[in-house]
Order: structure tokens, then sequence, then C-alpha cells
């Protein structure tokens, strides 16, 4: 299968922040930036991003909250220390900011607008917070957890155990048999949207990326496929998972839907894509890898 280059960046993928690991142990100076002036928080409620801008949204960086919080060390950016703080304990966040700021927004709804560093703040911010907020317990013993070094290492105060964030390794791929690509729609797809999309699973313990690929769309439209070509990776804090995007070759042509997971799948061709708004369907969301996956192929 011809390797197909991505156009272009995905979302969440690409911003200048450095993650300054090597700071993250040293507690002074943690200290130190939590509360120099010049530093920088994006501040989280509830799962929703603080977002400023009307025409082009941005994230609202704000000076430290006025109040005792989950909070993470994010990284530097142009040498200033960007941290992420979670105010979802608040009622009201906003009597926590020491300034006006915005509103809270689903990150979901504007990532395609987005500035490219914003994205990569936001999608890192979202996806520790997320883990510290499910993760106060630990796995090993049931022990209460306290972050250290910089809030991404989380501490069991009984076992001493140490817990790392992670993320859920899954393929998406888009199935092409020679000018055709297959496409589906999920029950989890809003059915007013009736979009159509590439097919997607998470990556099983003892298996490999591209066995993964093979196994899901074999589970979840009945066709057997090939060769599989790697395309591009994509973080999605939505909320823990890293996206491993490939193509993948169909071996055969006959659809046997998984329904219990599958609302409809199809075979397409770059005519029907062009043609989809009088055919009645969508692509999936600008933001997605699913969308890089059919641009790109279309583009090849």
């Amino acid at each position: 299968m011809r390797q197909i280059i991505p156009g272009r960046p995905n979302p969440y993928t690409g911003g200048r922040l450095d993650r300054a690991g090597h700071l993250r142990a040293d507690d002074a100076v943690m200290h130190t930036m939590r509360r120099h002036q010049a530093s920088r928080y994006t501040v989280f409620w509830n799962g929703k991003a603080l977002i400023t801008g009307a025409d082009i949204p941005q994230a609202a960086m704000t000076g430290i909250p006025d109040t005792e919080a989950p909070w993470v060390f994010l990284g530097l950016q142009d040498d200033t220390p960007i941290f992420a703080v979670d105010l979802s304990a608040h009622e009201d966040p906003h009597t926590a900011l020491a300034e006006e700021a915005g509103a809270f927004v689903d990150l979901r709804n504007l990532t395609a607008l987005l500035p490219t560093d914003d994205a990569t703040i936001l999608a890192t911010a979202r996806g520790m917070l997320h883990w510290r907020a499910t993760h106060k317990f630990c796995p090993a013993c049931g022990g209460a957890m306290a972050p250290t070094r910089g809030g991404w290492v989380l501490l069991c105060t009984q076992c001493g155990a140490e817990n790392f964030p992670r993320s859920d390794p899954a393929v998406i791929m888009l199935v092409v048999r020679g000018d055709y690509l297959l496409l589906g729609q999920s029950h989890k797809f809003p059915v007013d949207r009736n979009f159509y999309s590439t097919l997607a699973g998470f990556v099983e313990p003892g298996e490999s990326l591209e066995d993964a690929v093979r196994r899901e769309v074999f589970e979840e439209v009945g066709v057997r496929v090939g060769e599989v070509a790697y395309h591009s990776s994509q973080p999605w804090p939505f909320p823990a998972s890293l996206m491993l995007g490939y193509y993948a070759e169909a071996l055969t042509g006959e659809i046997v839907l998984e329904e219990a997971e599958m609302r409809d799948a199809r075979w397409f061709s770059r005519a029907d894509i062009a043609n989809r708004k009088a055919l009645g369907f969508n692509l999936p969301p600008q933001d997605s890898i699913a969308r890089r996956l059919i641009e790109d192929w279309l583009a090849s």
C-alpha cells in the first residue's frame, strides 16, 4: 500500500509548548514559578476550558487563582511558566479568578478554531486534570494519592506506589478498496448530524497496532484487511486517548454489520464524498484525525 503523507498537522499537535520535564522534580522551582507574577494559568471547570475572544477563540490565560485547587505544571512557552488548574469544586469558578477572563466552553465545540499553541496547551491540560480527578486512590492498596513532580506523578500516601498519567491507545483507520473508501456510523454518533466516519477501536493487551486494525475492522463490519499503513497520530483528551491513524487495504468487500455497535456502514466513491450534501450525509468534524485520513486520501 502506498504511503499517504499527512497534508497538515492534526489538531492538538504541533504547538510550541516545552514540557520542561526536568523542572518537575524541583519542588522549590515549582513553588516559585506557581507564585510568580509572570506565570500563566489555563483554567478548567467541570471539563470545560476558560476561553476568551469572540471571532478567534483563545485560551484565557490568567494569573494564579485565589484558591487551593488541583493544578499541573504544563511547561514553558516563550520562557513563561504555564499551569493548568481545575476549579470544578467551585459552584461559581469566576469567584476564584483575580480578573474577568471569558467563559467556560466545551473544548470540542471550538478546537478547529483555536490557534495551534492554545489547542496543544488545552489538550494537555484537559487530559492531565481528568487523570487527576479520576485517580484519587491507589489501585494497589486504596490509599489516598498525593500529587508530586509538578502534578505529573501521584504518590500513594499509604504504600508509596507511584502512578503516572495514562493514554489509552486506539487505532483509527480508513479502509480502502480501489477507488472506494469504507465509512461507518456508530450508534454513538448523533442521528441528526448523519455523519459517516472511519472505523476505530482500542488496542487490546498483547496486540500490535496493525493486528488491532485488522481485528476492529472485521469485528465492526466483517471486512478482512490485508496491508496496513501508518498515517499520523493525535492526542484525544476526551477523556484520555491517543489516536493512531492508519490506512487499511480491504481484501473483501461484503459488509456484515455488528449491529450492537454500528448503525450503518457503506462503501463510498470519491464522487459520493464530493456530492455528500446532495446525498444527505456528512463527514466527521474538522478537529478529528478521521477527517484528516479522509481528506488526505482524497487528495492523494
